[in-house]
């Protein structure tokens, strides 16, 4: 991947925040690399290099900055938005899939061969799919070292080291510091028993009551809440089960996990980003959106509405197929007698445990009930992937082939489930109803025509049209 050497440089020299996460600098003669926003003196031009990821810079022998932390950047908007291989493997190996199946799990998921896609992902981060995990489990270890009273040993194991030794000789050698030395150094403080606490950092700015007000008014007895400026909410992980509860702060979004299985950090902490949307890049959309005039005051007002997106795609599917030509608040009931009674909060069902209910456990119209239970079987048997490596073509055109399954509800599905930037839903009666109040054409075909203005961020113009209604 090839940075303009002028422009990065630039942005180091400022600082600018907005540039975390799109490359790293690596200075040559201390050996260390930073994130461009770090408060250091700015080294000179002859001793830098910039680089695409955190793990190109390790693997160039570079170790991460104490003062900057730059593995605990925003990451990178690129592979959060695009759909080609590279960007959906990104996302898997963010889900903490090369952890738990391996390269090959890794390869047979994008349908590449494990050679192919390890030159594909050199060639535009610098570093395999390999050396990307590496670079994950040490932020990962860097984190419960920091955060908790477990085990080095333990914390070895939980981060996906294959032994104790290739955690330690890792962690010397992108922390310049033994893990029992990170932890004597350790300044987090540490949250309650039982519980990870965290900040996940994002690019300002961020309208962080659009995404509350839009995720509280959908939330889900026994599996979310929101208390004032608090959002809770269950999750399935790949290991067991886990809570969350996100606060927002600035620069960062406070996070307190309690997890079944401290493996599961790294997938929790991908899924919590994915569904406040931290990795976006706000400038580059707010600046799209405001060059059509009949959002220019709306955008300066509400400046970086994010898409809040989803935990887990079936849940997702699911609210989208019993939202269909109801209210929000018509299908928060049906979703609650789906969800059943609970006296702490869980995960949602996953698509197994849907597929085998009894009808009568539905409590919805007949051809609703047919469509989810025909989306959780498929979602169960392996055909339907909404994870956030899928094929956005594939995993759309497979949901239009369940029963009940339109144009709006697979849209809204590839919008908040697989993270698509630019779905635009024409036909949304909520749609219509904003264009209409901010003056714009408002019958689906006109909408639709002048929504051609606002790609490829369209899936944000309808966030701003659905706040306006």
């Amino acid at each position: 991947m090839e940075l303009d050497f002028e422009r990065c440089y630039r942005a180091v020299d400022s600082r600018d925040q907005r540039f975390d996460g799109w490359f790293y600098t690596a200075v040559r003669s201390t050996g260390i690399y930073c994130r461009p926003s770090c408060p250091a003196v700015t080294p000179k031009r002859e001793n830098v290099t910039f680089l695409p990821s955190a793990a190109a810079a390790q693997r160039g022998g570079f170790r991460a900055c104490r003062r900057c932390r730059p593995d605990a950047a925003p990451g990178s908007p690129e592979w959060d938005v695009r759909a080609d291989v590279v960007g959906r493997a990104m996302r898997l190996i963010g889900d903490g899939v090369v952890d738990r199946e391996g390269v090959p799990g890794l390869a047979g998921r994008l349908g590449y061969t494990e050679r192919h896609l390890h030159r594909m992902l050199t060639a535009e981060l610098g570093a395999g799919p390999l050396a990307l995990a590496r670079a994950q489990r040490a932020q990962t270890a860097r984190i419960l070292i920091e955060t908790t009273d477990l085990g080095l040993a333990e914390i070895a194991f939980a981060s996906g080291f294959g032994s104790v030794r290739q955690f330690n000789d890792t962690i010397l050698e992108v922390y310049a510091r033994s893990p029992s030395g990170l932890r004597e150094r350790r300044t987090t403080r540490r949250g309650e028993p039982g519980t990870i606490s965290l900040r996940l950092a994002y690019r300002a700015p961020l309208h962080a009551m659009a995404l509350l007000e839009f995720l509280g008014a959908r939330t889900l007895p026994g599996v979310e809440e929101l208390d004032g400026a608090t959002y809770r909410r269950g999750l399935n992980l790949p290991h067991g089960s886990a809570t969350v509860a996100l606060t927002p702060a600035n620069r960062f979004i406070s996070a307190t996990l309690r997890l079944a299985d401290v493996r599961d950090l790294a997938p929790a902490v991908a899924r919590c980003r994915r569904l406040f949307d931290l990795d976006a890049d706000p400038v580059a959309v707010d600046g799209t959106l405001a060059a059509d005039p009949a959002l220019t005051a709306l955008v300066k007002a509400e400046p970086g509405v994010r898409v809040p997106r989803a935990v887990d795609g079936f849940e997702m599917t699911v609210r989208a197929i019993v939202g269909q030509q109801v209210s929000v608040a018509g299908a928060r009931t049906t979703l609650s007698r789906l969800v059943g009674p609970a006296t702490e909060l869980r995960g949602f069902p996953t698509a197994e445990a849907v597929a085998g209910l009894p009808d009568e456990a539905f409590r919805m119209p007949v051809a609703r009930r047919q469509s989810i239970r025909a989306l959780a079987e498929a979602v169960a048997d392996g055909k339907l992937d909404l994870d956030p490596g899928a094929d956005r073509e594939e995993a759309v055109a497979r949901l239009r082939e369940l029963p009940g399954v339109g144009a709006w509800t697979a849209g809204y599905v590839a919008m908040r489930a697989i993270g698509d930037p630019d779905v635009f839903l024409p036909t949304d009666v909520a749609a219509q109803r904003g264009a209409k109040a901010l003056g714009l054409p408002h019958t689906p075909k006109a909408l639709e025509a002048h929504a051609e203005r606002w790609r490829p961020w369209r899936s944000y113009a309808l966030m701003r049209l659905w706040r306006s209604a």
